[in-house]
């Protein structure tokens, strides 16, 4: 069975948690608990590359009555997450649904009202990102929110260490995990091109860790809230 594009994390699906945390410490964690306050009660929620299911247990923990979606292109990392959900004991009011592919595996007309994107846009060149990118937000439904949680450091120039930090890390998941993307990409460029603009940004790790809420800007501009 040939290997569907973007699942090269199979590979490092058994140890890539404990790997971001000696690292990262719980950094990723909190820019990822940092925006859980966005997701509305009642919405439809696509998580996509997700990884091993840790974002998947917090939303379950938050209480709200959420129909998720959860989408993962690396096998292994899909199983990891099913296996997590199987043995999550709490009661929650939430419907999941697990869906082995990459963004071209949601169906035409599937709506949601939040898309996250837990640390996966940082892992592809322009062209493929902006292909990606586009194809979520004919997913988002109006009024929807983008939740990003990702790399983008905020200091420019960005400092030394960083730099080293991030050409170790496309280095090693380029020959690990077959990464295309050789830097971060221009995540700006790219959420301005599709109309988002941040509603709310928060840093972690130095500055070089990013959590953001992405709303259009055609809709607030619609509602008359939209301010220059």
């Amino acid at each position: 069975m040939p290997q569907l594009p973007d699942s090269g994390f199979n590979r490092v699906a058994p140890f890539y948690d404990a790997l971001a945390r000696l690292v990262y410490g719980n950094s990723l964690e909190q820019a990822q608990l940092a925006l859980l306050p966005f997701v509305p009660p009642q919405a439809r929620v696509l998580v996509i590359g997700g990884g091993t299911g840790w974002l998947l247990e917090q939303l379950l923990q938050t209480g709200k009555k959420l129909d998720i979606l959860y989408v993962e292109a690396a096998p292994a990392m899909l199983q990891r997450a099913e296996g997590k959900y199987g043995k999550y004991k709490k009661p929650h009011p939430c419907q999941v649904t697990f869906r082995l592919g990459t963004e071209q595996s949601i169906n035409p007309g599937e709506q949601f009202d939040v898309i996250f994107t837990p640390f996966l846009l940082d892992l592809f060149p322009p062209q493929r990102l902006q292909e990606l990118m586009s194809r979520l937000a004919a997913a988002l439904s109006p009024g929807g929110q983008w939740l990003f949680a990702d790399f983008w450091p905020m200091q420019q120039p960005t400092p030394w260490w960083q730099r080293l930090l991030i050409r170790g890390m496309y280095t090693f998941f380029g020959w690990l995990s077959h990464v295309q993307a050789t830097q971060l990409p221009d995540y700006k460029a790219h959420f301005t091109a599709l109309g988002f603009r941040e509603k709310y940004s928060q840093a972690f790790y130095g500055g070089m860790v990013q959590a953001k809420t992405l709303e259009r800007v055609r809709e607030l501009e619609s509602l008359g809230v939209w301010e220059l």
